[in-house]
């Protein structure tokens, strides 16, 4: 007979508070687990409470859960201490993508975790039979992928590694299947603004007024069906060899990072922000965030499906 059990009552460790260990936590708390978050950089500890707290106000306050933020923060434990991580049955790692630093982080985490335990990775390129290749139990170590915001998106990857204990047999490739389709859109954009074809406001207004129009109702193989699979063949021959194939970061953006810039972070991105513009464009895309969810909710993947079933 198999075992039932509520997994909303699976309490969750979680390492590393950044801006989506955040929003990953607030989307467990809200699914009801208790969770145990780590801050690896102590400077975490300054913000992390507020951050989560205010991501769950805004789902109060749109209506994505019941309960006001005391409520779902009663089950959570923000701590330096990695020994907290004991009784936790899923610990998820969301740290830089740097190779050492998850290994150390992995190192810590074993030292205390159960044996039991699923360790899994928030990475969002590196290879889990990469990662997995650096755990004590490597068949229990899975990818789960979010996408920022965590807790508003209607998105997880699960990617298993080579040595996964899997059931379901899911091909390990860097980037995963969200990412290598982003990066690629990212790297003809910086190749398009580089060249002098087009400008970076050129570029996001391009996205917000094509892409940004189907891609929540459809993803692009039924748009290529809604619009004529013909049409895209016959492009495809004459552009995809023109198409940027660089493998190497852009100078573009190897510049800002060089400069410090992080972005609305700290104003200083591809766009120039004052500080209250850019607190404006973080409070602005939470705002759309929350608008986007609810249109997109709406028109769900079998939406034609149960169109046909009421007729």
């Amino acid at each position: 007979m198999k075992q039932t059990f509520d997994t909303a009552t699976i309490p969750v460790g979680l390492v590393g508070l950044g801006l989506m260990g955040c929003s990953i936590t607030a989307c467990l708390l809200m699914a009801g687990h208790p969770v145990v978050a780590v801050a690896p950089i102590p400077v975490d500890l300054d913000h992390a409470e507020n951050r989560i707290r205010e991501h769950l106000r805004w789902a109060h306050r749109e209506g994505l859960v019941k309960n006001k933020p005391e409520y779902y923060l009663k089950n959570l434990t923000i701590t330096e201490e990695y020994k907290d991580l004991a009784g936790c049955q899923l610990i998820l790692e969301c740290t830089l993508e740097d190779l050492e630093i998850k290994k150390a982080v992995y190192l810590k985490i074993e030292a205390h975790a159960s044996p039991e335990a699923l360790l899994t990775t928030n990475t969002s390129a590196i290879p889990i039979s990469i990662l997995q290749s650096l755990t004590k139990h490597p068949e229990r170590f899975f990818g789960l992928h979010w996408m920022e915001p965590s807790h508003t998106t209607r998105f997880l990857e699960v990617i298993c590694g080579d040595l996964s204990d899997k059931t379901l047999l899911l091909k390990d490739i860097r980037g995963f299947i969200c990412n290598r389709l982003m990066y690629a859109m990212y790297r003809e954009a910086f190749n398009l603004v580089e060249n002098g074809y087009a400008t970076v406001e050129d570029v996001d207004r391009t996205c917000r007024n094509t892409a940004g129009y189907w891609m929540t109702l459809v993803g692009v193989f039924r748009w290529m069906d809604l619009t004529g699979v013909p049409a895209y063949h016959n492009v495809m021959k004459d552009l995809f060899p023109t198409l940027s194939n660089k493998t190497e970061v852009p100078k573009l953006i190897d510049d800002i990072v060089k400069a410090g810039g992080k972005g609305v972070a700290n104003a200083k991105g591809f766009y120039d922000y004052t500080p209250e513009e850019a607190k404006l464009w973080e409070e602005t895309y939470t705002e759309f965030s929350y608008e986007i969810r609810k249109l997109a909710l709406k028109y769900p993947a079998d939406v034609v499906k149960k169109k046909m079933k009421a007729n």
